[in-house]
């Protein structure tokens, strides 16, 4: 999709903090990170939210809930993490493609 930010990072159009790449996904460091750790995790496939998977996303997703342990470790995040999909404008997502927040470490904000 041409005017997503999000795929335009993939395509190296837009610099990012990368930390994974394969062939289903891209991991990269959040700009704004929300804790010591914040990693964005999204497919390499325009997917617009949460929302909008079907049924042929299933083996994609497995994918990626798999890997996310194995993300988290590999930035230090030993003790736990924790995982965010926020979906729609009502879900706080500002970015239209599919994408989940890995976050960890030294200020990770608690739930009130």
């Amino acid at each position: 999709m041409s005017n997503c930010l999000f795929c335009k990072i993939i395509a190296g159009d837009i610099p990012s903090s990368k930390v994974y790449e394969d062939d289903l996904i891209f991991v990269f460091k959040d700009i704004s990170p929300k804790a010591e750790v914040h990693l964005l995790v999204i497919p390499k496939v325009h997917l617009e939210s949460l929302d909008s998977l079907k049924d042929e996303h299933q083996s994609l997703i497995a994918y990626i809930m798999l890997k996310l342990p194995e993300l988290a470790r590999s930035q230090g995040l030993e003790d736990g993490f924790r995982t965010i999909i926020n979906t729609g404008p009502g879900g706080g997502q500002e970015v239209g493609h599919l994408h989940i927040h890995i976050l960890g470490g030294e200020g990770l904000p608690g739930f009130n």
